[in-house]
């Protein structure tokens, strides 16, 4: 009985976790959608790096954090529900149906030491590494050291994460979260269907880009103003789903509505349909530092030197502080599939007839979810303005 109560007490937190992620999802983009151009990052992995910051963050710096980033739970069962999800992606892994991982690692400055709780958290949850660094000597070769791990993780994919100048001997901690993602389509285009169409990124501007078709069954619904397309990967365990406004110039009322009404309720209305597909072959490669959009949010203090409290960390009040939130993330959509990856660097110093065929053509700009089915989980998120760009 009593495992029982620990399983339910578990698969509360998991929701609770989930849903407090996908809302730090959804605002976080609402915070940067502001900027023009295409748009993708990977809210999980934002998620993660920053689960792991928190967990050493005590005083007014970690309520601050948790309510920016929603967190609803206490330290052990927030934790505890992020190390469920790692462990949910991993099997899916193992499953063999599509290519899936999350990593983290912890960079430590050689002489400085951290609280064995705060070490045992992240390795318990995390699978955290530990690994020493000298950005006291060798600040250069610290970074280079970093962003190959992250290489490494991202199949090569996200490279200088950290850039040139950004560790100096004020440098104590870098905690890195990676994520990688590799899946073929459930059923995927033909590369012989694929033509030069015109892409709308205005009522007035269009240019050619490589637009993939298919006809098959597609879960699929309507609403005023937009179609919802859901494209499964092999397997059906996560999928991506596209939100297309009916009108050229409708990105922002779709972006603004993802915003206040969330995904997840209007999947649940989504219906079997046969549907003609045509969507953009697409490659973004997108970056930017954090800190502005956290602070917006209400994580004030832990960026702030004289009032961050990491005390659950090294045991110092008011010394670790966080410097800079670095994320950085690729995604490549084309007939097979998908591959998308992220990595996110926390670097701290001291002091998302039978009636006629419905069309979904994606010409115009739209925004993409890719989620994991079973827990809701937003992987990641983007938007398309320029399929070339």
């Amino acid at each position: 009985m009593a495992e029982d109560g620990a399983a339910r007490q578990l698969d509360q937190d998991l929701n609770a976790v989930i849903s407090g992620n996908s809302a730090f999802a959804y605002e976080l983009y609402g915070r940067l959608k502001q900027a023009e151009g295409n748009l993708f990052f990977s809210p999980l992995n934002i998620s993660t790096a920053l689960a792991m910051t928190y967990a050493g963050a005590r005083g007014n710096t970690e309520r601050q954090m948790a309510k920016a980033l929603r967190f609803a739970l206490s330290q052990e069962g927030l934790h505890s529900a992020f190390g469920s999800i790692k462990t949910r992606l991993d099997t899916l892994r193992r499953a063999g149906r599509v290519q899936l991982s999350i990593a983290n690692s912890l960079w430590l400055q050689a002489g400085y030491s951290l609280l064995e709780p705060f070490l045992s958290f992240t390795r318990k949850h995390y699978d955290g590494t530990v690994a020493l660094m000298d950005c006291h000597r060798a600040p250069e070769a610290a970074r280079l050291r970093i962003n190959s791990w992250v290489e490494e993780r991202t199949e090569r994919r996200i490279k200088d994460v950290i850039r040139p100048g950004l560790l100096n001997p004020l440098v104590r901690l870098v905690l890195v979260s990676a994520i990688y993602f590799k899946g073929d389509w459930a059923s995927p285009f033909e590369k012989w269907l694929t033509e030069h169409a015109p892409f709308w990124i205005s009522p007035e501007v269009s240019l050619p880009v490589p637009m993939m078709a298919r006809t098959g069954s597609y879960k699929y619904a309507e609403e005023d103003g937009l179609q919802i397309l859901e494209l499964p990967y092999a397997g059906g365990d996560l999928s991506m789903v596209v939100l297309l406004p009916k009108q050229i110039s409708g990105l922002a009322e779709t972006e603004n509505a993802l915003i206040a009404e969330r995904l997840d309720h209007r999947l649940q209305h989504l219906e079997e349909k046969k549907i003609r597909v045509f969507l953009p072959r697409f490659r973004i490669g997108y970056e930017f530092w954090l800190n502005d959009a956290l602070k917006e949010m209400g994580m004030i203090d832990a960026f702030d030197m004289d009032k961050a409290n990491f005390s659950g960390m090294d045991g110092n009040e008011n010394y670790l502080y966080i410097a800079a939130v670095l994320h950085k993330a690729f995604v490549d959509v084309n007939e097979e599939g998908t591959e998308a990856t992220a990595g996110t660097a926390v670097i701290m110093k001291g002091r998302a007839m039978l009636p006629p065929t419905p069309v979904f053509r994606a010409d115009h700009p739209f925004v993409f979810v890719v989620r994991d089915n079973s827990t809701a989980s937003v992987l990641f998120i983007g938007r398309v303005v320029n399929p070339i760009e």
